[in-house]
């Protein structure tokens, strides 16, 4: 039975319910026994083992269509079309036993470039998930809603390794040619989260989009920012800004008319929430609000940001409106400023520094940041990481797509790009200091209104960017981190050691252009 048959039937059966209110799924979530009612009116619920993403379980089939495109990697597998067809077929007759929940949405808010989803989910409180995840359309496009994509997310259905040519009872899979997403055996929502971007990040660069990982706002001149940054960077806390509109927190694409959100809600962390801390965030934990795997009282139903014993990845997912100051339509701009964050816990880097075009390219293929010392057994000092474009995991095509897209873009639109630390300083961590936040936030807003590019430069001497040599209420000697060293004699030797982890990641990548390699950090012998 083709593809196109088996999803009609399920869909015509009338346990299938399709585009509910957001009361209404809440309601069938508390009756299937998926979720808890907090005493804020949002939805607590639980994922089981998977408290995060399963990448050993993500797969692309491979067939005519994605063999000579998709990046075949550890994070790209391959599996086979015969494999994919019994998998789907397993999972549409668990279907049809099932009562069944449907979303109809879109994925980009920019209509000329967004997708036409339909996610099928067998839980309730997913489909609620997918509601405030992703873009609403209205009433009268819903009349004649026909998906570009189908997402099937059947968590209650288990993968069989030995039949679907699956890693474990859990499967992401992505099927280009029959434009259909299996999601089993995992119900961490961010699968559904994940597999969509990493969907959007094959379709939008084929049509001259870059797409991004990466949050977003705007001043009330249209001018537009774009933060990238792994976790623990401040990405979401540097973008949250009252002066500026937030335009999302983690996807946007890149058209030749301006930026725009890929989503229509947020997916953020909870751990350790307060509302004195992220008051913004913590004012959308309200009714429609999905807290996933927060821990509870179960008798006042209060809930605990602060406790992670189920995990430390607890999650609060909320419709962007949900935020007072976000920008409706997310659309906006071309960016007047990137800003690559890191957080260098070698106390190596300096606060800020101004890239070209070529070192933009080197640092986005880079997406550098590094692991503490003491926060796992065995690590006695910082570990770099490095993330191509700041999202490794969700790059279906080769790295270097992206970072080429990145170069013309900026390159067409005059777009400013800066490295910003939010690491350490005066020495490594356990002898430095982390930046303070104030100071961090006086010169991005420096670097925001563009007063930084009016201060005089220097050349860092290894890794080649310009430094600015002050900049108004933050302590000049920042701006040379060997100045801060306690011991200036052993910055030389952090320094080299980070530049060497530099180049020797750098060495994956094969046919990259001399401009771009040129740009990696000078060792002298």
């Amino acid at each position: 039975m083709s593809l196109e048959s088996c999803i009609n039937n399920i869909l015509q059966r009338s346990e299938v319910k399709s585009n509910l209110s957001i009361p209404a799924l809440m309601e069938a979530a508390i009756r299937r026994g998926e979720g808890i009612l907090t005493n804020k009116g949002s939805l607590r619920v639980t994922t089981g083992k998977y408290t995060g993403r399963s990448p050993d379980d993500k797969f692309f089939v491979r067939d005519k269509m994605s063999e000579n495109v998709i990046n075949w990697c550890n994070i790209n597998r391959p599996m086979s079309p015969q494999n994919y067809q019994l998998l789907f077929e397993d999972i549409t007759n668990y279907l049809m036993n099932q009562e069944v929940f449907v979303f109809d949405g879109y994925a980009g808010a920019d209509s000329h470039h967004r997708l036409k989803l339909r996610i099928i989910n067998d839980q309730a409180w997913q489909n609620m998930f997918c509601h405030q995840l992703f873009i609403r359309p209205t009433a009268e496009e819903l009349v004649d809603f026909f998906p570009d994509y189908h997402i099937i997310a059947a968590p209650g259905f288990k993968a069989n390794p030995q039949k679907h040519g699956t890693n474990s009872e859990a499967a992401i899979v992505v099927n280009l040619t029959e434009k259909t997403i299996l999601i089993a055996g995992a119900s961490y929502a961010g699968e559904i989260k994940k597999s969509v971007f990493s969907l959007v990040n094959y379709v939008l660069p084929i049509k001259n989009v870059l797409s991004m990982h990466c949050s977003a706002n705007v001043d009330s001149a249209g001018n537009s920012a774009l933060f990238f940054g792994l976790s623990g960077t401040g990405k979401t806390t540097l973008s949250a800004d009252p002066k500026r509109q937030l335009i999302g927190d983690d996807e946007h694409g890149w058209s030749n008319a301006g930026i725009f959100n890929i989503e229509g809600g947020c997916y953020a962390k909870s751990i350790g929430l307060s509302a004195l801390d992220e008051p913004q965030i913590y004012g959308a934990i309200r009714f429609g609000t999905v807290l996933e795997n927060v821990s509870i009282n179960k008798n006042t139903r209060e809930v605990d940001f602060s406790n992670g014993d189920i995990t430390e990845n607890t999650r609060a997912a909320y419709p962007l409106n949900y935020i007072p100051n976000a920008l409706i339509p997310s659309i906006a701009g071309h960016p007047k400023v990137i800003f690559f964050l890191t957080a260098d816990a070698f106390g190596v880097l300096p606060p800020i520094a101004s890239l070209n075009i070529e070192q933009a390219m080197y640092h986005f293929l880079s997406g550098y940041t590094s692991k503490l010392a003491g926060t796992e057994r065995g690590i006695k000092e910082p570990q770099a990481t490095f993330s191509e474009c700041f999202g490794s995991p969700f790059l279906p095509l080769p790295p270097i797509k992206y970072a080429n897209l990145l170069g013309e873009k900026i390159s067409e639109f005059g777009t400013q790009v800066y490295l910003l630390n939010t690491g350490w300083t005066g020495g490594s961590y356990g002898v430095g200091h982390r930046f303070k936040i104030p100071h961090t936030r006086t010169i991005l807003t420096a670097a925001l209104e563009g007063t930084l590019k009016n201060i005089p430069t220097h050349k860092d001497p290894i890794f080649g960017f310009e430094v600015p040599e002050f900049c108004p209420g933050v302590p000049k000697e920042i701006f040379t981190p060997q100045k801060t060293w306690l011991h200036p004699e052993d910055y030389p030797v952090q320094a080299l050691k980070l530049a060497t982890l530099f180049r020797k990641n750098f060495t994956k990548f094969k046919d990259i252009p001399e401009g771009i390699s040129n740009a990696s950090p000078i060792i002298k012998q």
